[in-house]
């Protein structure tokens, strides 16, 4: 946890427990700075020869052990810099430490803990010149030149302190923005996977519907005739190599998106998806199973936007395997109607089944989301959905899109 004012250790070197070849490099050049910086003001001081051996042994002993402490100054900067001010109030070996010292509180910490001990360290300086002082410059002249010199520091100090909170912004935007289109990614290959996943209900469904019907018919009609027999087990068995060769194709796809991670699902070849115009090989297969099937209204061979006769396909395709499972043997209405820029539209009907409902080993499975997921794929397309009994009649009714100048869209009856 970071406290308020403070960068993080990877950019500032504190935290870590170790140093960086570059933070040894900036360690001894700042040290060894330090240490010439003190000398040199402790040598140049005027009353060198004046003072008492132990003041001077002081001076040097408390500047040497300040500069010795500037090691430490990445992981305590606010104490060195208090302890370089208090310092400073006698000590000519401190002035460099002291510089340094401040410097690392600048670029360490906010502005709100760096001027309180500039402001320290330069009314100490009154003392210092009392006791120290030479006569070459009045006091307030050097009091100026001491606030000038620290004013530089402290805003170096924060400009560095503002440079490296840029670089930790920048860092932390980039990090979220990776992260967001990796979320994005994802969520692509959960939307395509759930898509597949409706696909493959809407297509095995209709497949194994059919297989059922047809396994029944010969299960019941002991009576039927070779060739019936023989029809019959070539539509199992065509019904069959479909289902599997649909399901293959999936898990393929499936399988893709598992070893291309790298590729958004757009990236993809996607499988053939059928339209508006597969319509009636739809209706010739339920036929062919034995359902008794009408199709009109509008030609399936009009030019249809893909994506509305997609579903349009989609629906009609719900509706016959809904027949077959609920109404075994009703008639079966399927009317398209619509054009560009009134929509198009799909109703499908059938009769209420007359009779008891089957038994539950004869009856064909399901998982009873048709409806739910057709929905859903309706409303995705911009398109509505309506479906349920009109007195002795169940009837599956939608609307999708259908751009092109005319009448706005029309209830869904």
């Amino acid at each position: 946890m970071e406290l308020p004012g403070l960068l993080p250790g990877s950019l500032l070197g504190e935290g870590t427990g170790r140093r960086s070849g570059r933070d040894w490099v900036v360690d001894l050049i700042a040290f060894w700075a330090a240490v010439g910086v003190g000398l040199a003001v402790f040598v140049g001081s005027p009353d060198l020869h004046e003072k008492p051996r132990w003041f001077l042994a002081l001076d040097l002993v408390g500047g040497i052990a300040l500069c010795l402490a500037l090691w430490w100054r990445r992981a305590y900067p606010t104490q060195i810099a208090w302890a370089a001010a208090l310092l400073g109030a006698f000590s000519a070996m401190s002035a460099g430490a002291a510089l340094v010292a401040l410097f690392s509180v600048a670029v360490h910490r906010r502005a709100g803990v760096c001027l309180p001990i500039a402001g320290v360290g330069l009314a100490l300086t009154v003392p210092y010149e009392f006791l120290r002082g030479g006569d070459e410059l009045p006091w307030p002249v050097t009091l100026v030149i001491v606030a000038l010199l620290l004013l530089v520091v402290v805003g170096w100090g924060m400009l560095v302190r503002a440079r490296r909170q840029l670089v930790v912004s920048l860092r932390d935007r980039a990090g979220r923005a990776e992260a967001e289109q990796q979320l994005r990614v994802e969520q692509a290959r959960q939307t395509e996977r759930a898509r597949i996943a409706r696909e493959m209900h809407d297509v095995l469904a209709h497949r194994i519907s059919l297989v059922s019907l047809h396994a029944g018919a010969l299960e019941y009609r002991a009576d039927a005739s070779p060739d019936d027999v023989a029809r019959s087990a070539a539509v199992i068995r065509q019904s069959a190599h479909e289902a599997l060769q649909d399901l293959r194709e999936i898990l393929g796809v499936l399988r893709t998106y598992d070893s291309t991670d790298d590729a958004s699902p757009d990236d993809q070849v996607a499988r053939p998806v059928p339209t508006l115009a597969d319509v009636p090989r739809l209706v010739e297969e339920s036929r062919a199973a034995g359902m008794r099937v009408d199709l009109g209204g509008l030609p399936v061979d009009v030019p249809v936007p893909a994506g509305s006769g997609r579903t349009a396909y989609r629906v009609v395709q719900e509706g016959l395997t809904n027949a077959r499972k609920h109404a075994a043997g009703a008639r079966v209405t399927v009317t398209l109607s619509g054009g560009p820029g009134a929509g198009l539209s799909v109703d499908v009907r059938n009769a209420r089944p007359v009779g008891p409902p089957p038994a539950p080993a004869d009856a064909i499975p399901g998982a009873g989301q048709g409806l739910a997921g057709l929905a859903e794929r309706v409303g995705v397309a911009g398109g509505r959905l309506a479906y349920g009994y009109d007195g002795p009649t169940w009837r599956l009714t939608a609307w999708v899109p259908w751009p092109g100048p005319g009448p706005g869209p029309g209830p869904v009856a």
